[in-house]
C-alpha cells in the first residue's frame, strides 16, 4: 500500500484542494468594482501631494461632517477628477480657487468637472464639503466602517477601520492605494469636550471650542495609504516613553480607557521588546517623523500607521489563543507583534493593488516567527512557522484579482509566512536572509509596490529565478510534492503536484545524512553507493510534501 507523508504538522488536505486551481474566483465583478479597484483615467491624471481632513464627529446620531482638501499636481491635462465616497454619506459641496463646482454622482464615485485650466505641471486644489451617517462596521477590522460603542463608564468608544472596504467609506478621497499622499497630511477632529481623539502623526494643537467641544489638529509628515488613516475617540488617558532606535529616539505614546492604564502599562512592554527586534530583522522603524502610538480601540486590532490600534484585552496570545498550537504564540501579545510589524510590511512597503495584499500579510505573519526567534531562539521561531500551518485552507490562490478591488485566499497568513520560511532555508544563511529583509525596506523605503517588483528583488538576491516557486505558492493552491523511489542501488526523485518548471532546491536526510537536491518536474537519478535499504526524509522547514512511491 502507498504511503504519502505530508510534512504539514497537521494540516489536512482534500484531495480536490490538491489539485490545485480548481476553486478559481468566480466572482462577477461589476462596474463600481472596476471603479473602485482600477487607476481610472479620472485618477491617472493627477498626482496626489497632501490632504487636510477636517471633520466633526457627532456620538450622539452617528454621524460625521467635513472637509478635505486635496492637494494635487496635474500629470496631463484634464478636465474631470474622480473622488471616492460610499453610500450613504455623500459629498454636499466642491469648491476650486473658492469657486464651485458642479459633479455627479455614480455610486461610490462622483464625477468632478472643473472649470480652470489644469495646466501640466501645476499644484492645484479643491476642498470637498460632505456629510452623512457612514457605514457601521459589521465585524471590524475584516467588516468595517465606523464602531459607534460606550466603554464601561458610559463614555462614547469610538474607531474607524477600513482596508479592503476602503477609507472612502467615512471620508471623500482618492481611494486607490496605488497613490499616497507624497507631503503629509494634517487630521482636524472635532469631539465632545469630555473625549479624546486620536490620529496619525503627531498631535499639534488642541483647540477648545465656543461649543464645549474640542478639535484635536494632528499632522502626518510622511506619506499614509489611505486605510491606514484613522480616528479612534474615547474616554483616554496616555502615557509614553522614548524608545533608543536606530535613527536615534522614538517617541512611544500609548492612549488606553481609564480604567484600563495599570493592565496596559504591563501588556505595553511588548512594544520595546518589538522594537527592539523588527529593526533588527527589518531596519529602522520607518516612521520616526510621525512617532509610534498603540491605542486601545473597541475591536481587535488594525495596523494604523502610526497609531496601531489594540483591542487584544490586554492577553498573550490571539485573544489568549496560541494560533499555532505550539505554545510559543503565548509568548507575546500577538496584535502588538503583528499590527507593529506592519509598519514595516503595509505602512512603509505598501501594496499598489489589494490582490497584491500577501505583501502585507506574509512577511508580517512571518514577524511573528522572527520575534520569538530574537528572544528565544531560532528552534523557538521555526516551531511557531511550522505550527501555524495547521491554519491554511488551499481554497483558492493567494494572487486575487487585479484591478476590482479583491484580495485573494486568507492563506496569504500562515501559507505566505511558510512560503517565505522556505526561502529563507534556500537562502541557507541567516545574515544574507536578514540583509534581504532589510533591503527591502530599505530599496522600497516609503513606496507603492506590486508583486512582480518584490519578486523580483527576492530573486535577485537569493541569486536564483524563483518565478516557479512564486507560482507554485501564490497563484495556485497545491503543495508541491517530492516524490522519490529507490531502485538499483540509485535514488529516484522529482517534483510532482507543482507548476511547470518547479525548481525548488530542498533539504533531504538521506540516510541520516543532510544533502541538498535539486528536482524538477522531471526524474533526476543519484546513485547512492550502497545496497542496505536506504531512507529519506524532506527537512519540515519546507512547506512541502513527500511521497514514496515505491511503499
Amino acid at each position: 500500500m502507498k504511503k504519502i507523508a505530508i510534512l504539514l504538522l497537521m494540516t489536512s488536505i482534500s484531495v480536490s484542494k490538491a489539485q490545485g486551481l480548481l476553486n478559481k474566483n468566480e466572482t462577477t465583478f461589476t462596474r463600481q468594482d472596476s471603479l473602485r479597484g482600477s487607476v481610472t483615467k479620472e485618477r491617472a491624471w493627477w498626482d496626489l501631494k497632501y490632504y487636510h481632513l477636517a471633520i466633526k464627529v457627532n456620538p450622539s446620531d452617528s454621524t460625521i461632517s467635513g472637509s478635505n482638501t486635496i492637494r494635487y499636481q496635474v500629470l496631463q491635462e484634464n478636465s474631470v477628477l474622480q473622488i471616492d465616497l460610499q453610500n450613504p454619506m455623500a459629498i454636499t459641496n466642491v469648491t476650486q480657487d473658492g469657486k464651485q463646482l458642479t459633479y455627479k454622482r455614480e455610486g461610490n464615485v462622483y464625477f468632478i468637472t472643473l472649470t480652470a485650466p489644469q495646466k501640466v505641471g501645476t499644484t492645484k486644489e479643491i476642498v470637498v464639503f460632505y456629510g452623512g451617517k457612514p457605514k457601521v462596521a459589521v465585524n471590524p477590522p475584516w467588516d468595517g466602517g465606523i464602531t459607534w460603542k460606550k466603554d464601561k463608564n458610559g463614555n462614547p468608544f469610538i474607531a474607524s477601520s477600513c482596508q479592503g472596504l476602503g477609507a472612502s467609506v467615512w471620508w471623500p478621497c482618492k481611494d486607490h492605494m496605488y497613490d499616497e499622499v507624497e507631503e503629509g497630511m494634517r487630521i482636524s477632529v472635532n469631539v465632545p469636550g469630555n473625549l479624546t481623539d486620536v490620529s496619525n502623526g503627531r498631535l499639534q494643537s488642541v483647540q477648545k471650542e465656543k461649543d464645549g467641544t474640542k478639535t484635536f489638529h494632528w499632522v502626518v509628515k510622511n506619506p499614509i495609504n489611505n486605510y491606514g488613516v484613522n480616528i479612534n475617540i474615547g474616554d483616554y488617558v496616555s502615557f509614553s516613553e522614548k524608545y533608543k532606535g536606530e535613527k536615534g529616539d522614538l517617541d512611544c505614546t500609548y492612549y488606553v480607557l481609564r480604567d484600563d492604564l495599570d493592565k496596559a502599562k504591563k501588556q505595553f512592554q511588548d512594544v520595546p521588546k518589538m522594537l527592539k527586534a523588527f529593526e533588527h530583522w527589518f531596519g529602522p522603524y520607518p516612521f520616526y517623523e510621525d512617532s509610534y502610538k498603540l491605542v486601545q480601540a473597541p475591536y481587535l486590532g488594525m495596523e494604523h500607521q502610526s497609531s496601531v490600534t489594540y483591542g487584544n484585552k490586554f492577553l498573550n496570545g490571539y485573544l489568549g489563543r496560541d494560533l499555532s498550537g505550539t505554545g510559543w504564540g503565548m509568548k507575546f501579545d500577538f496584535i502588538i507583534i503583528h499590527e507593529s510589524g506592519h509598519e514595516w510590511f503595509a505602512n512603509n512597503i505598501t501594496y499598489k493593488d489589494i490582490a497584491d495584499m500577501w505583501i502585507h500579510e506574509s512577511f508580517t505573519n512571518y514577524s511573528e516567527s522572527l520575534f520569538l526567534e530574537y528572544y528565544f531562539g531560532k528552534e523557538a521561531g521555526y516551531t511557531y512557522v511550522r505550527g501555524i500551518r495547521k491554519n491554511i485552507e488551499n481554497d483558492k490562490p493567494i494572487i486575487g484579482v487585479y484591478n476590482v478591488n479583491n484580495e485573494g485566499s486568507g492563506d496569504m497568513y500562515y501559507k505566505g509566512a511558510n512560503m517565505l520560511h522556505t526561502l529563507r532555508q534556500v537562502v541557507n544563511n541567516d545574515e544574507k536572509w536578514r540583509e534581504i529583509l532589510r533591503g527591502l525596506n530599505a530599496t522600497f523605503y516609503h513606496q507603492t509596490v506590486a508583486t512582480q517588483q518584490i519578486e523580483s528583488y527576492l530573486s535577485e538576491k537569493i541569486g536564483r529565478d524563483l518565478t516557479p516557486v512564486f507560482n507554485q505558492y501564490l497563484r495556485d493552491t497545491r503543495i508541491p510534492t517530492l516524490e522519490y523511489f529507490f531502485k538499483n542501488n540509485q535514488l529516484g526523485y522529482r517534483w510532482a503536484n507543482s507548476v511547470a518548471n518547479f525548481n525548488l532546491p530542498v533539504k533531504v536526510f538521506l540516510n541520516g545524512t543532510a544533502q541538498i537536491l535539486e528536482p524538477n518536474n522531471e526524474w533526476k537519478m543519484l546513485p547512492l553507493g550502497t545496497t542496505e535499504k536506504s531512507t529519506l526524509e524532506v527537512d519540515n522547514n519546507y512547506y512541502v510534501g513527500s511521497y514514496n512511491i515505491t511503499e
